[in-house]
């Protein structure tokens, strides 16, 4: 079985960043054939594990939902070695039994953004990848136990639905997504997922709930200032909860069962005759093991 160095990667605010214990600290900008990421990346290791660090929108929150660069942040990620993605994301909760404060380790999406590009591949490359099942169990069980270990609120299990931004929600939005069964509704998974998978990088969310969205009558309907009190909280869990789950996926990343890290294998249809030479240049990262071994 092939094994290599594991490297975790953190995506997620500015606040996941100051974690005890997180040593060889350094930024690095990383160029790549997409354009910008959204910021440098922050490298360490913790308890001899990599990681690398990625704030999503931005150190000081810069960049809105839409205008993220997701191509580039992950083929930023990927170039730098990273083996696992793991997703914190402030969300909005549908259901009544997961209150502001509550950790959900999501197992599947509903993409609803329509504004941003999904997907590396495209005309002079045709790929399809599967995603019946859009993130890793394995990072998912890690994330599990570490999470009961702290005795954090956290459910396994759920649908993120993905919306375009800024806005929120409006109130018939709202009802809809609960009456397809969505769990947590944010601005930021999707193309991330999908990116990621791409890229054969094992993906998990955890999505850290900070408001009932609009459509609880007993509360009131979601505002910045309440999502930013929240969120200040649920920052010292998920530091946390990053310091306890990433040593305990160990410093070798393993083939993964569950098939993320193969995702290309049987993806590419474009015959190699084909294959435009300008488009290949661009993913020499993200399908390298696949178009040039």
């Amino acid at each position: 079985m092939s094994q290599k160095a594991r490297v975790v990667g953190i995506v997620g605010g500015s606040g996941l960043y100051d974690i005890e214990g997180l040593a060889d600290q350094h930024w690095e900008r990383v160029a790549t054939p997409w354009g910008d990421p959204s910021d440098e990346l922050l490298f360490g290791t913790l308890a001899g594990v990599q990681v690398v660090f990625l704030p999503r929108h931005g150190r000081g929150h810069r960049l809105p939902p839409s205008d993220l660069n997701f191509r580039a942040n992950i083929d930023a990620l990927k170039r730098v070695g990273v083996t696992d993605i793991l997703s914190l994301s402030a969300v909005g909760s549908l259901r009544a039994e997961l209150p502001p404060g509550h950790f959900v380790i999501v197992d599947q999406f509903i993409d609803r953004t329509f504004a941003r590009v999904k997907s590396f591949f495209g005309a002079g490359c045709v790929a399809h990848v599967s995603m019946a099942n859009p993130v890793c169990a394995r990072l998912g069980d890690a994330l599990e136990t570490s999470s009961r270990a702290l005795d954090l609120p956290v459910t396994r299990g759920g649908t993120y639905l993905a919306m375009e931004g800024p806005q929120f929600s409006t109130r018939a939005e709202s009802e809809l997504y609960r009456s397809w069964g969505c769990s947590v509704i944010g601005m930021t998974n999707m193309p991330e997922a999908k990116l990621a998978r791409e890229a054969e990088i094992c993906y998990a969310t955890v999505a850290m709930v900070t408001d009932y969205d609009c459509w609880h009558d007993e509360h009131e309907a979601v505002t910045v200032e309440h999502v930013v009190k929240v969120l200040l909280g649920n920052a010292d869990r998920a530091r946390a909860l990053v310091r306890a789950v990433v040593p305990s996926l160990g410093a070798e990343h393993q083939h993964c069962h569950g098939g993320c890290d193969h995702a290309l294998d049987h993806a590419i249809i474009t015959a190699p005759s084909e294959r435009d030479p300008a488009v290949l240049s661009r993913l020499d990262a993200i399908g390298g093991r696949v178009l040039f071994d």
